[in-house]
This record gives structure tokens, C-alpha cells and sequence, in this order.
């Protein structure tokens, strides 16, 4: 007998799961509030030096708004005031002839920046000058907020393997809460930054919890309980529309969390971790909840005890260091590694790329967003028609091939550009949800967790380097491009590597990796 075993007995799919997973919907659509929060509040308007200090005395005082920008600023080939630099002193005679400007000195602007308000009435780029040669640090923000994220993610793992799922989730929600206000009221951006990867490091706390659901259901729930995920993104997108202030805008896509700790006291423990733990009369409570919910029959202290004594033996008999310790467990080791740092950075990087598509910000993320939705849903029923290796693979490759394409698609045909750049965030989207699916399935029972905890951490390494990868496009325009392409596709040939899972024998033990795996009768 095991605990899959126990919640088949019990239901591992019915009222009782579908209630956890409403329970957990709610925090769970702040989580791409937060990730993909920088889109909006980072973002960086149109700007221009501050000229208003310009000498040239009562004659420069005496110019129209217009007349100003013209003896003050230099421009683009477009026409429009270049956004850091500034004329020496004032060029009175460009008023006669505006396009003898080639030869002049310029310098870097001196009195700050004049920002266009239309879209943002204020952004952390705006409230601290984070433009010109300080524009790196919105994008910094993001990696710090990841930081955090990944630096929880270990973190977590541990304190709710020592204390459980429920009691870290409820610090997970306090931390969040706490922080994520306090980041709005930041008063400087290294106060802002280090609230920041606050927030991403509390944040993680809610991922760590799982809905039990047997076997059989696991994609249905995951595919299920994802699109929380999606929901929360296309939300961002209009509260980012509405709400135009960097500051009131953190508020209110926290706030929700409140909601969720109310919430938290219908939470049931994680009845695996109780049993694994010894705490056999906990589990119990937690389980015969389950079955009466499920209408099934409960099941006896002596086959929770059982359980429990084979789930603390082998909870205690296996690390980390066993994922390493065989020639097949290193192979699986490197190349779901590979893997999920390639999904991750792809995802990202598409992600917080939502402009120079020809659309508003707002529209590209929501678009992004809500082609998440089909993506989910057709990639669900393709895995068990052309199996866990080709789709992870394939959704992969073509993910890299759509951003190749983008490359050479010119700048004029926007509408060609946005297509295929929904395309290939649709199919960066499946092959997130595929890889939590394959991963569970390709590491043995007895190492899973641990087989989990370390392809977690290689996603998080994967989404941190994301943001720092897009700043290169100030070395060159498509050499984020170029690297996100060649990471998409590097991964998914690193997936053609794998072992398919789908109609084979899941393995229990090490040794059942190390063996060649049996397809089901």
C-alpha cells in the first residue's frame, strides 16, 4: 500500500480537489501579477532633456515651446527630439534653418528629463530617472525580483519539508502581503529594489503547494489549476490599463492575498507530509475529511501507519546527492536541467518583450496572455497522441523557429510580426505546461521530490537571466533575439534525449532508471 494507493481509495479527483483548487485559484492569479508586474510599472515613456535651464538669457525665455525644443535639442532621422542629449547653449540660428544641426556638440542632459505622461502618469523609470544611461536598472529589477524568487524557492522547499505545506503557506501570504505594500511606498530605488526581491522571495511560497490528486489526474489538474496562472495575466493587463500609477498599482495586485489568507484556514495540511513526518492522527483528520467529501470509505489506522513508517524510510534514505550518484540519473539530471532552464528563459524573455509589435503594451499583453488558454488546452490533449518527448520537444523547436522568423520579418509588416510572436508565446506556454507534467513522470517515486526541487531551481536560474539577457539589445538590436532562439532550440534538442513516458512502466526506484523501461501490457 502507498499513498497513491490511499487517495484512490479516498478520491484522488473529486468535490474535495476541486475545492483545494478553488481555495488556491485566488493567490495563485497574483503570482503573474507580480512576475510580469515590471511590464507596466518599469516602463519607460517617451523623454527629453529638461531645457529649461538653458542659457542664452531673455531671448531663449522669449521662445515658444516649439521654438525652444528646436535650439535646444538635437533630433532623430524621424524628426523627434532625441531622448538624452542636449545642445551645449542654444542654437538660435536653427530657427532659420532647422536641418543645419549635423556639426554641433551636444551633451548628456543636464537637469533631468521631461517625461510624456499620456500612457503612464508615473513609473519607477519616471520617479527616478531610470532612462538614458540608467535605463538598465528597470530591467535589473526584474532579476532582482527573481533572485528572490529562486532564493525562495530553496528556502521554501526546506521549511515546508520541516514544518509543513499550510504553516509556510500562511508566512508565505504574511511576507507577500507585508512587502508588496511596502515596495509602493518606496522612497528610493535600492529600497525598492530590496523590496522587491522581498516580495519574489515570499512569493514562492505559494507555488510549493499542490493539490493531492492520484495518478490518473495529475495533467488534467495541473492543465486545470494553470490556468489561474493565465487568468491573473490577462488581469494585470487591464488593471495596468486602468490604473496608470506605479505605486497604486502594486497595491492593488496584492491586495488580493488579503482575500487568501481569510481563505487559508480551509487549507488542509499536506496529508503525505503528515504521514511522512509520523503525525498519523493529523493525517487521518485530513483524510477522512477527503473521503467524506468524495463520498468514499475511509481508510484504517493501520494502513496509515504502514504508510507512514515506509514514507519516513525512504523520505530519509534519499538527497539530492542521488540524482548524480548513477550513469542514467546524471544523463536525466543534466538534460531536464537543460530543459527547464531553457522553458524558463524562453517564457520570460517573450514575456517581458511586449514592445515593437505595433500595439499598445496593454493589447501585446493581453494578447500574450490569453493565448496561454488554447495552449494549454490543445497541448493537454496532444500529449497522450504523440507522446511527452515529441511534444516537449516540438513546442520547443517551433518556439526557437518563430523567433528566427520574427528576426527577418520587416519592422513595416507589424501585423506578420505580431502573429507569429503570439505564435511562438503559445508555444513557450505549452512547453511550460509540459514540462511539469514530464518532469514528475521521468524521475522515480523515491527521488521525485528532490528531482522537482532541483529542476525548480534551474526554471528560476533560467527566469533571472532572463531580464538581463533583453538589455543586450542596446549591443546589438536582435541579439536577445539571436540567444533566445538558440537557448529555445538547444533545449528542445536536449529533450529529444529524454525517454518517452507516455504507455511505459513509470519508474519506483533508481534501479528502474538505471534498467530499460517496459511498455505497459
Amino acid at each position: 500500500m502507498t499513498f497513491e494507493n490511499i487517495l484512490e481509495e479516498i478520491g484522488g479527483f473529486g468535490p474535495f480537489q476541486i475545492t483545494f483548487m478553488v481555495l488556491l485559484f485566488v493567490p495563485r492569479m497574483v503570482l503573474p501579477c507580480h512576475f510580469l508586474l515590471n511590464n507596466f510599472i518599469a516602463a519607460s515613456p517617451p523623454h527629453r532633456c529638461d531645457i529649461s535651464t538653458l542659457g542664452g538669457g531673455g531671448l531663449f525665455r522669449n521662445l515658444t515651446r516649439e521654438q525652444r525644443l528646436t535650439v535646444g535639442l538635437p533630433v532623430r532621422e524621424d524628426g523627434a527630439p532625441k531622448s538624452c542629449e542636449m545642445f551645449t547653449e542654444p542654437q538660435f540660428q536653427l530657427l532659420a534653418n532647422s536641418s543645419d544641426a549635423g556639426n554641433l556638440s551636444t551633451v548628456q542632459c543636464r537637469s533631468g528629463w521631461v517625461y510624456d505622461n499620456s500612457t503612464f502618469t508615473s513609473t519607477i523609470a519616471t520617479e527616478w530617472d531610470l532612462v538614458c544611461d540608467r535605463k538598465s536598472l528597470t530591467q535589473t529589477t526584474s532579476s532582482i525580483f527573481f533572485i528572490g524568487v529562486m532564493i525562495g524557492a530553496i528556502t521554501f522547499g526546506f521549511l515546508c519539508d520541516k514544518y509543513g505545506r499550510k504553516n509556510t503557506l500562511l508566512a508565505s501570504y504574511v511576507m507577500s502581503i507585508v512587502f508588496g505594500f511596502a515596495s509602493a511606498f518606496a522612497n528610493s530605488y535600492i529600497v525598492f529594489a530590496v523590496l522587491r526581491f522581498l516580495t519574489g522571495f515570499g512569493l514562492t511560497g505559494i507555488i510549493a503547494n499542490v493539490v493531492w490528486v492520484d495518478t490518473r489526474h495529475r495533467a488534467c489538474i495541473g492543465v486545470v489549476g494553470s490556468l489561474s496562472w493565465s487568468v491573473g495575466n490577462m488581469l494585470l493587463a487591464g488593471l495596468a490599463y486602468l490604473i496608470n500609477d506605479w505605486r497604486t498599482l502594486t497595491m492593488v495586485v496584492t491586495a488580493p492575498l488579503g482575500f487568501a489568507v481569510l481563505t487559508w484556514w480551509w487549507i488542509p495540511e499536506s496529508a503525505r507530509w503528515l504521514l511522512a513526518h509520523g503525525k498519523v492522527e493529523k493525517a487521518q483528520f485530513y483524510l477522512e475529511k477527503c473521503a467524506k467529501f468524495n463520498k468514499r470509505p475511509k481508510v484504517s489506522s493501520n494502513v496509515l501507519l504502514e504508510v507512514s513508517l515506509s514514507l519516513m524510510f525512504n523520505d530519509k534514505s534519499y538527497t539530492y546527492l542521488h540524482l548524480i550518484k548513477t550513469p542514467k540519473m546524471r544523463r536525466l539530471t543534466l538534460l531536464t536541467g537543460i530543459v527547464w532552464f531553457g522553458v524558463a528563459l524562453t517564457y520570460y524573455a517573450i514575456s517581458l518583450n511586449i514592445g515593437g509589435f505595433g500595439l499598445n503594451i496593454y493589447l501585446t499583453h493581453f494578447i500574450y496572455a490569453a493565448i496561454e488558454v488554447p495552449a494549454k488546452l490543445v497541448i493537454y490533449f496532444c500529449l497522450d497522441i504523440f507522446g511527452r518527448k515529441k511534444c516537449q520537444a516540438g513546442t520547443l523547436l517551433l518556439t526557437g523557429i518563430s523567433i528566427v522568423v520574427n528576426i527577418f520579418i520587416p519592422r513595416d509588416l507589424w501585423h506578420v510580426r505580431v502573429v507569429v510572436a503570439v505564435l511562438g508565446k503559445g508555444l513557450s506556454e505549452s512547453a511550460f505546461t509540459t514540462v511539469f507534467l514530464y518532469t514528475t513522470e521521468l524521475y522515480p517515486t523515491v527521488v521525485r521530490q528532490n528531482g522537482m526541487g532541483y529542476s525548480n531551481f534551474m526554471s528560476r536560474l533560467g527566469v533571472t537571466v532572463a531580464p538581463l539577457v533583453l538589455l543586450l539589445v542596446d549591443v546589438w538590436s536582435v541579439l536577445p533575439q539571436i540567444i533566445i532562439c538558440t537557448v529555445a532550440i538547444g533545449s528542445g534538442l536536449a529533450a529529444l534525449l529524454l525517454p518517452e513516458t507516455l504507455n511505459v512502466r513509470l519508474p519506483e526506484t533508481i534501479e528502474d532508471v538505471e534498467k530499460t523501461r517496459l511498455v505497459k501490457g
